[in-house]
Protein backbone atom coordinates (compact mmCIF):
# COMPACT_ATOMS: atom_id res chain seq x y z
CA UNK A 1 0.00 0.00 0.00
CA UNK A 2 1.40 3.72 -1.04
CA UNK A 3 1.63 6.44 2.30
CA UNK A 4 -1.06 8.42 2.68
CA UNK A 5 1.25 11.03 3.75
CA UNK A 6 -0.13 14.65 1.93
CA UNK A 7 -3.06 12.65 0.59
CA UNK A 8 -6.42 14.73 1.62
CA UNK A 9 -9.82 12.57 2.52
CA UNK A 10 -12.63 14.10 0.79
CA UNK A 11 -14.30 10.73 -0.02
CA UNK A 12 -14.12 6.84 0.42
CA UNK A 13 -14.47 6.41 -3.38
CA UNK A 14 -10.82 7.74 -3.62
CA UNK A 15 -9.68 4.69 -1.37
CA UNK A 16 -8.96 1.41 -1.83
CA UNK A 17 -10.35 -1.57 0.30
CA UNK A 18 -7.04 -1.92 1.69
CA UNK A 19 -6.21 1.69 2.45
CA UNK A 20 -9.87 1.78 3.86
CA UNK A 21 -8.92 -1.24 6.60
CA UNK A 22 -5.73 0.69 7.38
CA UNK A 23 -7.56 3.61 8.54
CA UNK A 24 -9.93 1.06 10.94
CA UNK A 25 -7.14 -0.89 11.86
CA UNK A 26 -5.20 2.58 12.74
CA UNK A 27 -8.15 3.88 14.53
CA UNK A 28 -8.22 0.65 16.38
CA UNK A 29 -4.83 1.03 17.52
CA UNK A 30 -4.59 4.23 18.40
CA UNK A 31 -8.07 3.94 20.57
CA UNK A 32 -5.87 1.24 22.43
CA UNK A 33 -3.39 3.27 23.30
CA UNK A 34 -5.68 6.37 24.20
CA UNK A 35 -7.38 3.60 27.11
CA UNK A 36 -3.72 2.75 28.23
CA UNK A 37 -2.93 6.27 28.85
CA UNK A 38 0.18 6.08 26.25
CA UNK A 39 1.25 9.22 24.61
CA UNK A 40 0.70 10.19 21.22
CA UNK A 41 2.26 13.01 20.49
CA UNK A 42 3.12 11.99 16.61
CA UNK A 43 2.38 16.01 15.26
CA UNK A 44 3.54 17.75 17.85
CA UNK A 45 4.56 21.76 16.78
CA UNK A 46 1.93 21.49 13.85
CA UNK A 47 -1.42 22.87 13.72
CA UNK A 48 -4.69 22.68 11.99
CA UNK A 49 -7.29 24.81 10.75
CA UNK A 50 -11.30 23.53 11.33
CA UNK A 51 -13.51 25.19 9.10
CA UNK A 52 -17.21 24.56 9.79
CA UNK A 53 -20.10 25.92 7.87
CA UNK A 54 -21.78 23.86 9.65
CA UNK A 55 -22.50 23.96 13.70
CA UNK A 56 -21.34 20.32 15.11
CA UNK A 57 -20.89 18.79 18.37
CA UNK A 58 -19.80 15.14 17.64
CA UNK A 59 -17.32 16.44 14.60
CA UNK A 60 -15.97 19.47 16.46
CA UNK A 61 -15.13 17.52 19.25
CA UNK A 62 -13.56 14.88 18.10
CA UNK A 63 -11.38 16.88 15.66
CA UNK A 64 -10.50 19.27 18.53
CA UNK A 65 -9.50 16.20 20.94
CA UNK A 66 -7.75 14.22 18.17
CA UNK A 67 -5.71 17.07 17.43
CA UNK A 68 -4.85 17.38 21.28
CA UNK A 69 -4.19 14.12 21.82
CA UNK A 70 -1.37 14.31 18.66
CA UNK A 71 0.15 17.16 20.36
CA UNK A 72 -1.06 19.79 17.49
CA UNK A 73 -3.00 23.20 17.98
CA UNK A 74 -6.28 23.69 15.98
CA UNK A 75 -8.10 26.94 15.32
CA UNK A 76 -11.87 26.56 14.99
CA UNK A 77 -13.43 28.85 12.49
CA UNK A 78 -17.20 28.99 13.34
CA UNK A 79 -19.76 30.04 10.28
CA UNK A 80 -19.45 33.91 11.61
CA UNK A 81 -15.72 33.53 11.37
CA UNK A 82 -14.81 32.35 7.81
CA UNK A 83 -15.39 34.20 4.92
CA UNK A 84 -15.10 31.26 2.55
CA UNK A 85 -16.92 32.41 -0.65
CA UNK A 86 -17.96 35.59 0.60
CA UNK A 87 -15.18 38.38 1.22
CA UNK A 88 -12.78 36.01 0.14
CA UNK A 89 -12.74 32.80 -2.80
CA UNK A 90 -12.36 29.38 -1.84
CA UNK A 91 -9.39 29.27 -3.74
CA UNK A 92 -7.57 32.27 -1.98
CA UNK A 93 -9.02 31.07 1.23
CA UNK A 94 -7.32 27.90 0.86
CA UNK A 95 -4.05 28.72 -0.25
CA UNK A 96 -3.73 31.56 2.66
CA UNK A 97 -4.98 28.75 5.10
CA UNK A 98 -2.17 26.09 3.45
CA UNK A 99 0.54 28.73 4.05
CA UNK A 100 -0.45 28.90 7.65
CA UNK A 101 -1.64 24.94 8.71
CA UNK A 102 -0.56 21.42 8.12
CA UNK A 103 -3.95 20.56 7.59
CA UNK A 104 -7.47 21.88 7.12
CA UNK A 105 -11.02 20.31 8.05
CA UNK A 106 -14.18 21.66 6.12
CA UNK A 107 -17.69 21.14 7.30
CA UNK A 108 -20.52 22.62 5.10
CA UNK A 109 -22.70 22.66 2.05
CA UNK A 110 -21.21 21.41 -1.31
CA UNK A 111 -18.69 18.79 -2.13
CA UNK A 112 -17.34 21.18 -5.16
CA UNK A 113 -16.20 23.37 -1.98
CA UNK A 114 -13.91 20.52 -0.10
CA UNK A 115 -12.60 19.67 -3.37
CA UNK A 116 -11.79 22.99 -4.28
CA UNK A 117 -10.23 23.19 -1.42
CA UNK A 118 -8.11 20.33 -1.55
CA UNK A 119 -7.08 21.55 -4.82
CA UNK A 120 -5.32 24.65 -4.16
CA UNK A 121 -4.26 24.16 -0.05
CA UNK A 122 -1.23 22.25 -0.81
CA UNK A 123 -2.07 20.59 2.67
CA UNK A 124 -4.48 17.75 3.56
CA UNK A 125 -8.41 18.64 3.34
CA UNK A 126 -9.95 16.44 5.64
CA UNK A 127 -14.12 16.24 4.93
CA UNK A 128 -16.05 16.88 8.00
CA UNK A 129 -19.17 16.36 6.31
CA UNK A 130 -21.00 17.55 3.05
CA UNK A 131 -24.02 17.96 1.64
CA UNK A 132 -22.92 14.69 -0.56
CA UNK A 133 -20.26 12.68 1.58
CA UNK A 134 -19.47 11.96 5.51
CA UNK A 135 -16.15 10.25 4.92
CA UNK A 136 -14.80 10.60 8.26
CA UNK A 137 -18.36 9.19 9.97
CA UNK A 138 -17.51 5.88 7.97
CA UNK A 139 -13.78 5.58 9.77
CA UNK A 140 -15.89 5.34 12.62
CA UNK A 141 -18.70 3.33 11.58
CA UNK A 142 -16.26 0.52 9.85
CA UNK A 143 -14.21 0.67 13.41
CA UNK A 144 -17.77 0.18 15.52
CA UNK A 145 -18.81 -2.69 13.09
CA UNK A 146 -15.24 -4.27 13.20
CA UNK A 147 -15.39 -4.27 16.78
CA UNK A 148 -18.40 -5.91 17.04
CA UNK A 149 -18.11 -8.42 14.29
CA UNK A 150 -14.56 -9.17 14.25
CA UNK A 151 -14.99 -8.97 10.31
CA UNK A 152 -16.68 -7.09 7.48
CA UNK A 153 -17.57 -9.53 4.75
CA UNK A 154 -20.75 -11.59 4.49
CA UNK A 155 -22.53 -8.98 6.78
CA UNK A 156 -25.92 -7.62 5.89
CA UNK A 157 -26.51 -3.90 6.49
CA UNK A 158 -29.48 -1.82 6.13
CA UNK A 159 -29.93 1.75 5.75
CA UNK A 160 -33.39 2.86 6.31
CA UNK A 161 -34.67 6.47 6.11
CA UNK A 162 -33.81 9.25 3.61
CA UNK A 163 -30.92 7.68 1.39
CA UNK A 164 -30.36 10.41 -1.05
CA UNK A 165 -27.59 12.57 0.75
CA UNK A 166 -24.16 12.04 2.71
CA UNK A 167 -25.27 9.55 4.97
CA UNK A 168 -26.49 7.53 2.52
CA UNK A 169 -24.05 7.99 -0.57
CA UNK A 170 -21.15 7.65 1.94
CA UNK A 171 -22.46 4.00 3.65
CA UNK A 172 -23.43 2.72 -0.04
CA UNK A 173 -19.99 3.55 -0.68
CA UNK A 174 -18.05 1.82 2.64
CA UNK A 175 -20.02 -1.17 2.01
CA UNK A 176 -19.39 -1.71 -1.28
CA UNK A 177 -15.68 -1.13 -0.85
CA UNK A 178 -15.59 -3.38 2.24
CA UNK A 179 -17.19 -6.31 1.10
CA UNK A 180 -20.27 -5.98 3.21
CA UNK A 181 -23.90 -6.28 1.50
CA UNK A 182 -25.74 -3.32 1.50
CA UNK A 183 -29.36 -2.24 1.29
CA UNK A 184 -31.25 1.10 0.84
CA UNK A 185 -34.80 0.45 2.47
CA UNK A 186 -36.91 3.50 1.88
CA UNK A 187 -39.52 4.89 -0.03
CA UNK A 188 -38.46 5.13 -4.28
CA UNK A 189 -38.74 8.76 -3.91
CA UNK A 190 -35.08 8.96 -1.72
CA UNK A 191 -33.16 6.00 -3.38
CA UNK A 192 -29.64 7.19 -4.14
CA UNK A 193 -28.82 8.61 -7.37
CA UNK A 194 -28.60 6.02 -10.23
CA UNK A 195 -25.13 7.25 -11.17
CA UNK A 196 -23.97 6.35 -7.36
CA UNK A 197 -25.87 3.12 -7.51
CA UNK A 198 -23.99 1.40 -10.43
CA UNK A 199 -20.60 3.25 -9.34
CA UNK A 200 -20.72 1.27 -5.97
CA UNK A 201 -22.33 -2.05 -8.00
CA UNK A 202 -18.57 -1.83 -9.95
CA UNK A 203 -16.75 -1.62 -6.56
CA UNK A 204 -19.14 -4.56 -5.04
CA UNK A 205 -18.32 -6.84 -7.85
CA UNK A 206 -14.71 -6.53 -6.62
CA UNK A 207 -15.13 -7.05 -3.39
CA UNK A 208 -17.96 -9.78 -3.46
CA UNK A 209 -20.73 -8.09 -1.99
CA UNK A 210 -24.00 -6.79 -2.84
CA UNK A 211 -26.04 -3.65 -3.56
CA UNK A 212 -29.90 -3.50 -2.77
CA UNK A 213 -32.56 -0.97 -3.08
CA UNK A 214 -36.00 -2.05 -1.68
CA UNK A 215 -39.40 0.02 -0.30
CA UNK A 216 -40.58 -3.59 1.58
CA UNK A 217 -39.47 -3.44 5.16
CA UNK A 218 -40.19 -6.95 6.06
CA UNK A 219 -37.98 -8.14 3.31
CA UNK A 220 -35.11 -5.38 3.29
CA UNK A 221 -34.64 -6.17 7.11
CA UNK A 222 -34.71 -9.78 7.76
CA UNK A 223 -31.66 -11.53 9.23
CA UNK A 224 -30.02 -8.18 8.56
CA UNK A 225 -27.17 -7.64 10.70
CA UNK A 226 -26.73 -3.85 10.90
CA UNK A 227 -29.80 -1.36 11.28
CA UNK A 228 -28.79 1.59 10.29
CA UNK A 229 -30.62 5.71 10.25
CA UNK A 230 -30.22 8.99 10.35
CA UNK A 231 -32.66 12.04 10.87
CA UNK A 232 -34.88 12.63 7.99
CA UNK A 233 -34.80 16.13 8.32
CA UNK A 234 -32.28 18.90 8.71
CA UNK A 235 -32.32 21.81 10.71
CA UNK A 236 -33.61 24.98 9.28
CA UNK A 237 -35.93 23.23 6.60
CA UNK A 238 -39.55 24.61 6.39
CA UNK A 239 -42.66 23.03 7.82
CA UNK A 240 -44.02 21.08 4.88
CA UNK A 241 -40.80 19.53 4.19
CA UNK A 242 -41.20 18.30 7.81
CA UNK A 243 -44.56 17.56 7.37
CA UNK A 244 -43.71 15.24 3.78
CA UNK A 245 -40.43 13.69 5.03
CA UNK A 246 -42.37 12.13 8.36
CA UNK A 247 -45.59 10.91 6.11
CA UNK A 248 -43.37 9.14 3.64
CA UNK A 249 -40.57 8.15 5.98
CA UNK A 250 -43.00 6.82 9.14
CA UNK A 251 -43.03 3.74 7.70
CA UNK A 252 -39.59 3.19 7.31
CA UNK A 253 -38.84 4.17 11.21
CA UNK A 254 -36.63 1.79 13.12
CA UNK A 255 -38.97 0.20 15.66
CA UNK A 256 -38.98 -3.27 17.51
CA UNK A 257 -41.01 -4.77 15.04
CA UNK A 258 -37.79 -3.77 12.65
CA UNK A 259 -35.22 -5.51 15.24
CA UNK A 260 -37.21 -8.76 15.79
CA UNK A 261 -36.77 -9.42 11.89
CA UNK A 262 -32.78 -9.24 12.32
CA UNK A 263 -30.21 -11.64 12.92
CA UNK A 264 -30.00 -12.75 16.10
CA UNK A 265 -26.46 -11.03 16.60
CA UNK A 266 -27.70 -7.45 15.10
CA UNK A 267 -26.94 -4.00 16.36
CA UNK A 268 -28.40 -0.83 15.88
CA UNK A 269 -26.51 2.31 14.66
CA UNK A 270 -27.14 5.89 14.31
CA UNK A 271 -24.41 9.06 13.35
CA UNK A 272 -26.31 11.24 15.78
CA UNK A 273 -28.19 13.35 16.97
CA UNK A 274 -31.20 10.99 17.18
CA UNK A 275 -35.25 12.49 17.32
CA UNK A 276 -36.08 9.31 19.80
CA UNK A 277 -37.81 10.99 22.76
CA UNK A 278 -39.23 14.33 24.05
CA UNK A 279 -35.51 15.18 25.81
CA UNK A 280 -34.75 18.41 23.17
CA UNK A 281 -36.38 21.16 21.74
CA UNK A 282 -36.65 19.99 18.39
CA UNK A 283 -38.61 17.08 19.99
CA UNK A 284 -40.96 19.04 21.85
CA UNK A 285 -41.51 21.08 18.59
CA UNK A 286 -42.01 17.87 16.16
CA UNK A 287 -44.76 16.45 19.17
CA UNK A 288 -46.51 19.44 19.18
CA UNK A 289 -46.58 20.32 15.35
CA UNK A 290 -47.14 16.45 14.14
CA UNK A 291 -47.81 14.50 16.95
CA UNK A 292 -45.09 12.03 16.99
CA UNK A 293 -42.73 11.49 20.14
CA UNK A 294 -40.49 9.83 17.98
CA UNK A 295 -39.27 10.09 14.69
CA UNK A 296 -36.48 7.76 12.94
CA UNK A 297 -36.06 5.70 15.79
CA UNK A 298 -37.97 4.24 18.89
CA UNK A 299 -36.91 5.30 22.43
CA UNK A 300 -37.13 1.33 22.70
CA UNK A 301 -34.38 0.72 19.87
CA UNK A 302 -32.43 3.67 20.83
CA UNK A 303 -31.84 2.41 24.21
CA UNK A 304 -31.97 -1.32 24.20
CA UNK A 305 -28.98 -3.64 24.04
CA UNK A 306 -28.85 -3.73 20.14
CA UNK A 307 -27.88 -0.01 20.43
CA UNK A 308 -23.86 0.73 19.91
CA UNK A 309 -24.50 4.51 18.77
CA UNK A 310 -22.73 6.23 21.82
CA UNK A 311 -19.55 3.41 20.98
CA UNK A 312 -19.92 4.86 17.51
CA UNK A 313 -20.02 8.50 18.43
CA UNK A 314 -16.82 7.87 20.92
CA UNK A 315 -15.09 6.11 17.61
CA UNK A 316 -15.43 9.66 15.45
CA UNK A 317 -12.58 10.52 17.57
CA UNK A 318 -10.37 7.68 17.40
CA UNK A 319 -10.71 7.56 12.98
CA UNK A 320 -10.57 11.36 12.86
CA UNK A 321 -7.41 10.66 15.00
CA UNK A 322 -6.22 7.92 12.47
CA UNK A 323 -6.88 9.77 9.69
CA UNK A 324 -4.81 13.05 10.34
CA UNK A 325 -2.43 11.21 11.68
CA UNK A 326 -1.92 8.87 8.23
CA UNK A 327 -1.95 12.05 6.17
CA UNK A 328 0.13 14.50 8.10
CA UNK A 329 2.78 11.52 8.61
CA UNK A 330 5.08 10.83 11.73
CA UNK A 331 3.38 7.36 12.70
CA UNK A 332 2.31 3.95 11.24
CA UNK A 333 1.26 0.62 11.99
Amino acid sequence: MKSLVGRSFLTLKDFTPEEIMYLVDLAADLKDKKKKGIPMEYCKGKNVALIFEKTSTRTRCSFEVAAHDLGMGSTYLDPKASQIGKKESIEDTARVLGRMYEGIEYRGYGQEIVEELAKYAGVPVWNGLTNEYHPTQMIADLLTIKEKFGSFKGLKFVYMGDARYNMGNSLMVACSKMGIDFVACTSKKYFPEEELVNQCKEYAKATGSTITLSDDVATATKDADIIYTDVWVSMGEPDEVWAERIKELLPYQVNKKVMDNTSKKSVFMHCLPAYHDLKTQVGQEVYEKFGLSELEVTDEVFESEKSVVFDEAENRMHSIKAIMLATLGGYSL
